[in-house]
């Protein structure tokens, strides 16, 4: 175990926060983390629109009929997520280039709004349609559209430094205020990315979202399945295991997998149709990652109510309400779990397990699929009941698996304690 521990720590351990801390993959990080707000506050108007109400009350009658308009700011929000994450992924990048960051994110929203075609609607279907003349596609303004958002945030502000430090840009005088300068500094990144990416869209007719559709839909579709779940699952806890954060590389990586069968099963939903996903992120937060990484709500537990040394029963009494909310990394720096071959196991093998079953129950229609990113730090059954849109069974699910993480952390938990109790002997019988 020493050596397999030095060899994590000489050649993974450097890579892996490397990588985390890669430029482009925190820009895309930063930029959608940046919409989360959007997407919890926009999700909500669909419970409100589908309210876990009996079908016959009077207020469930009201909002089903005026559901259209009750679905307005959630379509003005989350259903165009991407939109947002675009100015939000180039400004970030930008920030690590030391460019502007406002024209960053504009130019990046501008590429990505070129990708688009306008559709021409004739003034004789007003009627019908409801409006008339050039209108925007919105289906690709959401999850579907995130990594063609991505991409073309990147190439935006690529090109914006390629400019910049090739000095192919218009320079003002120093007199001239530093707002018009910048505005005249990005003028040659702005033209080149307007021509390139007009050019390829609508002159050379390339199709960028059934391109890059085709591309990645069976790693959405994969990333549904349970094997992608576990395996997730596997290398999120793995890293943390040895102090790396396992979920800023494997979260970065995955989330706009995620997003995209989250935005599938709310567009599913606002147009009344059978939820196609199961495993979008608000199935991690609610169903394995109950009381943090690892599922540790368990650990807790056990450490404030069944362990018997001095060091383990206060650390559990401290940790345990940062736990119920969903914050653990007392636990697993505290304890520690880091290095720790005692607690590694159950860290890995209860979110696996606790995934499995969820993912059954779900499949097997005992409970909802989730449709909503409720806050975080909510406790597990209350957000496990908003996330699949008022179903209580979900909210029993999570106290189930909350049993489930406790049973299987419990001999090693005491395991952990004995070993701690021996220390606090030795520790005594010393002084």
């Amino acid at each position: 175990m020493k050596k397999f521990t030095e060899f994590i720590e000489v050649h993974l351990a450097g890579p892996m926060a490397k990588l985390a801390n890669q430029r482009h993959l925190r820009a895309i990080r930063d930029g959608i983390i940046a919409t989360l707000p959007l997407i919890i506050i926009g999700s909500f108007f669909l419970i409100i629109a589908f309210p876990p109400l009996p079908a016959g009350w009077g207020v469930t009658q009201f909002l089903t009929a005026n559901a259209a308009t009750i679905l307005l700011p959630y379509r003005m929000t989350m259903y165009i997520m991407t939109l947002y994450a675009t100015f939000g992924i180039g400004a970030s990048l930008s920030k690590t280039y030391n460019l502007d960051v406002i024209s960053g994110g504009i130019l990046s929203t501008i590429a990505f709004l070129l990708t688009f075609v306008p559709v021409n609607i004739p003034a004789e279907a007003l009627d019908a349609a409801g409006t008339a003349g050039f209108v925007l596609p919105m289906a690709n303004l959401g999850g579907g559209g995130m990594f063609v958002g991505i991409i073309t945030s990147i190439l935006a502000v690529e090109i914006y430094r390629l400019t910049d430090k090739s000095k192919f840009k218009i320079t003002m005088p120093e007199q001239v205020p530093p707002a018009v300068a910048r505005s005249f500094e990005t003028l040659t990144p702005t033209l080149i990315v307007i021509l390139g990416i007009s050019t390829l869209t609508y002159f050379i007719g390339f199709d960028w979202h059934s391109t890059i559709s085709k591309i990645v839909s069976p790693l959405v579709s994969a990333a549904d399945s349970l094997p992608s779940v576990l395996l997730l699952i596997f290398l999120i806890t793995f890293f943390w295991s040895f102090g790396i954060h396992g979920v800023s590389i494997v979260g970065s990586l995955a989330r706009p997998l995620w997003l995209q069968l989250l935005d599938g099963n709310t567009a599913a939903m606002a147009a009344g149709k059978e939820l196609p996903s199961i495993a979008a992120e608000p199935f991690y937060q609610w169903f394995i990652w109950i009381g943090g990484s690892g599922c540790t709500i368990g650990l807790a537990l056990l450490l404030a109510f069944k362990t018997k040394s001095q060091f383990a029963s206060k650390l559990g009494k401290a940790t345990l309400a940062p736990a119920i909310f969903n914050i653990n990394e007392p636990l697993i720096f505290g304890t520690p779990i880091v290095l720790n071959p005692i607690l590694i196991i159950p860290f890995i093998l209860t979110p696996m397990v606790t995934a499995t079953i969820a993912w059954f129950a779900t499949q097997l229609g005992l409970v909802n699929r989730v449709i909503f990113t409720a806050p975080w730090t909510l406790p597990g059954p209350i957000g496990a009941y908003l996330a699949t849109g008022g179903d209580w069974r979900a909210a029993v699910l999570n106290v189930i698996l909350i049993v489930i993480s406790v049973v299987i952390y419990y001999p090693f938990v005491m395991i952990y304690d004995n070993n701690e109790l021996e220390k606090e002997h030795a520790l005594g019988e010393t002084n």
